[in-house]
């Protein structure tokens, strides 16, 4: 049940990509404000998770949507550009440590 009284629907209560990769902003758009303790330093790494997995259920409670498609249908483009964001992120990532991986590898063979 949400402060409103009424139960956020169990096709609601999923995993978030938009939230987890967008969290303020997303939390702005949706009139959820408590992604904003991302800006919390090192707190942040955790709270991510608990908005991404919370995020839905929060926009339920706070959106006036009148049924679960519409709210799913709003919620699909932030989770696909989530997805889109994290899956360039972690290549991002990868690269990164390639990168220097090489430079160290030629920098060390040289000695």
């Amino acid at each position: 049940m949400d402060e409103r009284g009424t139960a956020v629907p169990n096709e609601v209560k999923v995993w978030n990509w938009g939230a987890f990769m967008f969290n303020i902003f997303w939390g702005i758009g949706n009139k959820t404000y408590l992604p904003l303790l991302c800006l919390i330093p090192l707190f942040n790494v955790v709270w991510i998770f608990v908005v991404g997995f919370k995020g839905n259920s929060w926009a339920w409670q706070n959106g006036n949507y009148k049924d679960v498609e519409t709210f799913k249908a709003v919620q699909a483009t932030w989770n696909r550009a989530g997805l889109v964001q994290f899956i360039i992120a972690a290549a991002s990532v990868v690269l990164y440590f390639m990168f220097f991986a090489t430079i160290i590898s030629a920098f060390l063979s040289n000695y």
